[in-house]
């Protein structure tokens, strides 16, 4: 890991609220500017459905553009700047962790950066990030709370 990582590791942990734009919009642009920052990332998944609409997704969110990224089915998850999964693992020596859906983790020291999406009209997605957001909390680690802003930029409430 470029930084971050260890026994002793503090990770951060992001949650991002949902509520004006869907997931297969707001991700890659999150997972753009993970990379730009030469961090890594696995994106964790708790339905095959969903992985394969993202996979699909980052292929095609932009006419001019792509995000490299592979999945079990590819291989090579060491050499994938972005790795798709059901599986609580890190084969890519991930930074960053995206949680999705209802996937979990439970050894966040393993990243720089926990990040929890959630869908605002997804009852049980915000009742797992409120268990997240309180169990960090306890366990003293930095939280960020974010919500999308009309103009599309996201703010930090939290």
């Amino acid at each position: 890991m470029s930084d971050g990582g260890g026994a002793d590791a503090r990770p951060e942990f992001w949650f991002y609220h949902l509520e004006r734009q869907p997931l297969q919009a707001v991700l890659p642009v999150l997972v753009e500017k993970t990379l730009a920052r030469g961090w890594r990332a696995s994106l964790r998944f708790s339905s095959a459905e969903r992985l394969d609409a993202i996979d699909t997704a980052l292929w095609t969110y932009r006419e001019d553009s792509f995000l490299p990224h592979g999945t079990a089915r590819d291989g090579h998850a060491d050499r994938q700047p972005v790795f798709l999964t059901l599986e609580e693992a890190n084969p890519n020596n991930a930074e960053v962790l995206f949680l999705l859906e209802g996937a979990r983790e439970s050894e966040p020291e393993r990243f720089v950066r926990v990040i929890r999406l959630f869908d605002d009209p997804d009852d049980e997605a915000k009742a797992i990030a409120r268990e997240e957001w309180r169990g960090a909390k306890a366990a003293g680690r930095p939280v960020s709370y974010w919500r999308q802003e009309e103009s599309g930029g996201w703010k930090k409430f939290a």
